[in-house]
């Protein structure tokens, strides 16, 4: 009976470190790069006590500030946003190949980006093409992938005119959940763009309900969708307000809610940067750089938002932060404080428990979990 009882409990103990009794994580972070600074650092992160373990640093190029990763692959794809790469007008797109055992990478291949400036970049949901948002002159660029993942050319580019006196600052681009529409904000010109992506040209086209205008110098910046698609959240950087807009494959956009994310009585300037879900969807994320802090709102049943409250940011400027894989910690990316911070969240309230763990970063501005 004794060994049966041993043998049944190393039968579970062995179980659960199969299945996912993973304490650490590793996390990414680029920026902006200042002289001495390499620009990329891997962490380890444990999702026991919210710890950072400075694994690498790397130098990728100027101001690697925005990235994704492609765990497919294992190749990290960075936007070195400048508008001079190589001697060239324009940005840059870098490609990393990424050793886990060491925490260094390895360039693959560089690509020039049109007109300068990226700023976000996403993959596509069959891992074939990249999409890149443009800020200073207002343009998106496709790039196709070649059968290893490489960057092999640029399939399109869309160049937004500005509309007297306002100039086009596209800040982001991303595929709906369902794969079959592509968005754009333009936060210079107050609106969101639906496009159909053609796979086989590599070509964004104009949706049948193609555009959504907001209110005049709302800025809209970043976006999520909750699960099913059927609402989109924007974070809009000039107004420091988010939106709930709902998604109608009939109908298009339509905007039905917009609450302010400062608290009240706020009289500072306030720029709105990113937005994220957490990880049950019962509440949604905001930052606030001025006012330093990130909004919590409770999502309801039927997609709209409450304010659930405000929490200090742990630092200033808050660019950028993302939720761990385990979903029990935010991390903050504070630009202007050069530092991460790392809170513990209450699942009840949705809120961010105070106070917070630092950890010194230079100039964070792009924060992302990648699977190794």
């Amino acid at each position: 009976m004794r060994r049966l009882l041993l043998f049944g409990t190393i039968l579970i103990m062995a179980g659960l470190f199969l299945t996912g009794c993973k304490e650490n994580s590793r996390l990414f972070v680029g920026g902006f790069v200042k002289p001495g600074v390499k620009g990329l650092y891997v962490f380890d992160f444990n999702s026991r006590n919210g710890d950072l373990k400075l694994i690498s640093e790397s130098d990728v190029g100027p101001n690697p500030s925005y990235f994704c990763y492609s765990g497919k692959r294992k190749l990290i794809y960075v936007l070195n946003e400048v508008m001079d790469f190589n001697g060239t007008f324009g940005g840059g797109l870098t490609t990393l190949k990424y050793d886990a055992k060491n925490g260094v990478f390895e360039k693959q291949n560089e690509l020039l980006i049109p007109y300068g400036g990226p700023c976000y970049i996403s993959m596509s949901p069959d891992s074939s093409f990249l999409f890149v948002a443009n800020y200073p002159n207002g343009s998106v660029a496709v790039v196709k992938l070649d059968g290893n993942g490489i960057p092999e050319t640029i399939t399109d580019t869309l160049v937004y005119y500005k509309i007297a006196p306002k100039p086009s600052h596209a800040h982001m681009i991303l595929n709906d959940p369902s794969g079959e529409k592509v968005y754009v904000t333009d936060l210079g010109l107050d609106r969101i763009m639906e496009y159909n992506f053609d796979r086989n040209s590599g070509k964004l086209n104009w949706a049948g309900n193609d555009t959504l205008f907001l209110p005049v110098g709302s800025g809209p910046r970043h976006f999520t969708f909750n699960a099913d698609g059927s609402k989109m959240y924007v974070i809009n950087e000039l107004g420091s307000k988010m939106m709930v807009i709902n998604v109608d494959k009939k109908e298009g956009l339509k905007l039905i809610q917009t609450l302010p994310t400062f608290r009240k009585g706020f009289e500072g300037n306030n720029y709105c940067a990113d937005i994220h879900l957490g990880k049950d969807g019962k509440y949604l994320y905001g930052s606030n750089r001025g006012e330093n802090t990130i909004v919590t709102f409770k999502v309801e049943t039927d997609g709209t938002l409450t304010l659930a409250g405000h929490t200090s940011c742990g630092g200033n400027w808050p660019r950028n932060f993302v939720i761990d894989p385990s979903g029990k910690f935010l991390l903050v990316g504070n630009q202007k404080s050069d530092s991460v911070s790392v809170f513990r969240l209450n699942k009840n309230t949705g809120l961010l428990v105070e106070p917070a763990k630092r950890y010194k970063v230079t100039a964070p501005a792009c924060l992302k979990f990648v699977d190794i």
